[in-house]
């Protein structure tokens, strides 16, 4: 006990679980840039907007704590979204709703999440650091990365500790687009088994696909959004959660008192007003036109293997050698997102699309890396 107690005077963190002192963080597109100390000119790895408009808080004084949930804020996202208020969590982005999730709904050491690799890492994050299972069904690039149903459907024929789906649809890091039809089948086998959670953070860029009609016939779907990638406020941090009243219900039981601050709240508002929408609509087109612009000069580069659909605002390329591809760019100022150590991805650079000038100076160093060589 003496031996113990000295090594965890010298060392705190040794106090933590046990299972928190041996997990991996996520690793962000900032967390890894600031580790490596790398200051790029040119940021293509977040899937960040490439543009926006200035905002500013209208709220001058703090001293009240806000709005539990800014009343503001969920009537205008009901109203954008086609869902009733009650049917609504404002979280501090997307991923605190995943962590509410896990954290309402999954037992420590007791109970799993089901997930479809590769997708969006925070979803294995959160269930690891509560004390939730990890389940995996790996997607393939022949199948366009689709959830195989039946395969999902023997996982929950055999496991009744599966509590929670998480299908990313337009998936992170592919850009795949689970059809609704195939969602929908998802939501049949989940019913009374576990809630169905589909992540619609990019949806704006493919607004007719989304899943939400689904909510009016399974109470246990839900729908993740955000206002970090269309409307241009990642540094925002707000999120949301569509779903029945009966889950919105339990998660209120879990999320913090105050957990959208009034300037947050303040700027959320102003963005979903009628005016502001329409000009995030118009942004997300314009970047779905750069995109695609972006997708055939890539396709004609020698050195690229595939260039894959997208749903997003994001592109998934294939390089013969990613690696130095990535590191090349780096050091010429042009920051992406190396893929590679996800499941069958290797080789593959996931690439946000930027403004024209930004997509035009990562083709030309590009190209003339590709052919250096050759």
């Amino acid at each position: 006990m003496a031996v113990f107690c000295e090594r965890t005077a010298a060392d705190p963190g040794l106090l933590a679980r046990p299972d928190v002192q041996k997990l991996t963080p996520y690793q962000s597109a900032r967390r890894i840039m600031q580790a490596a100390g790398v200051t790029g000119e040119v940021w293509l790895n977040a899937n960040e907007s490439a543009e926006a408009e200035p905002m500013a808080p209208e709220t001058k004084l703090f001293n009240r704590y806000p709005e539990p949930q800014p009343e503001a804020v969920v009537e205008r996202y009901a109203a954008y979204a086609g869902v009733s208020p009650e049917q609504i969590l404002v979280t501090r982005g997307g991923d605190e709703g995943i962590e509410l999730l896990v954290r309402t709904f999954c037992r420590p050491g007791e109970d799993a999440v089901l997930q479809f690799p590769p997708t969006y890492g925070m979803y294995a994050v959160s269930a690891e650091t509560n004390g939730a299972e990890v389940v995996n069904l790996v997607t393939s690039p022949d199948r366009g990365w689709l959830p195989d149903v039946a395969e999902a459907a023997k996982v929950l024929e055999e496991r009744t500790d599966v509590k929670l789906v998480f299908a990313c649809s337009p998936g992170n890091p592919t850009g795949t687009l689970i059809p609704v039809g195939m969602l929908r089948k998802l939501a049949e086998l989940t019913a009374g088994r576990a809630l169905l959670v589909i992540d619609e953070a990019y949806i704006e860029f493919t607004p007719a696909n989304t899943a939400v009609e689904l909510l009016k016939d399974y109470p246990h779907v839900v729908i993740i959004r955000t206002l970090s990638k269309a409307f241009a406020l990642a540094g925002l941090r707000c999120g949301f959660l569509l779903s029945s009243p009966a889950v919105i219900g339990m998660l209120r039981k879990v999320i913090a008192p105050y957990p959208i601050p009034v300037p947050c709240a303040d700027i959320a508002a102003q963005a979903l007003s009628p005016e502001s929408v329409s000009l995030m609509h118009r942004r997300a087109a314009q970047c779905v036109m750069r995109k695609c612009e972006l997708e055939v000069a890539l396709e004609d580069l020698d050195g690229v293997e595939a260039v894959y659909p997208s749903a997003s605002n994001f592109l998934l390329v294939r390089f013969v050698d990613a690696a130095r591809v990535f590191t090349a760019l780096r050091d010429r100022g042009i920051i992406l997102r190396d893929q590679s150590r996800q499941p069958t991805l290797e080789n593959c650079i996931r690439i946000t699309v930027g403004t024209k000038d930004e997509n035009e100076r990562l083709l030309t160093e590009l190209e003339e890396i590709l052919k250096e060589a050759a």
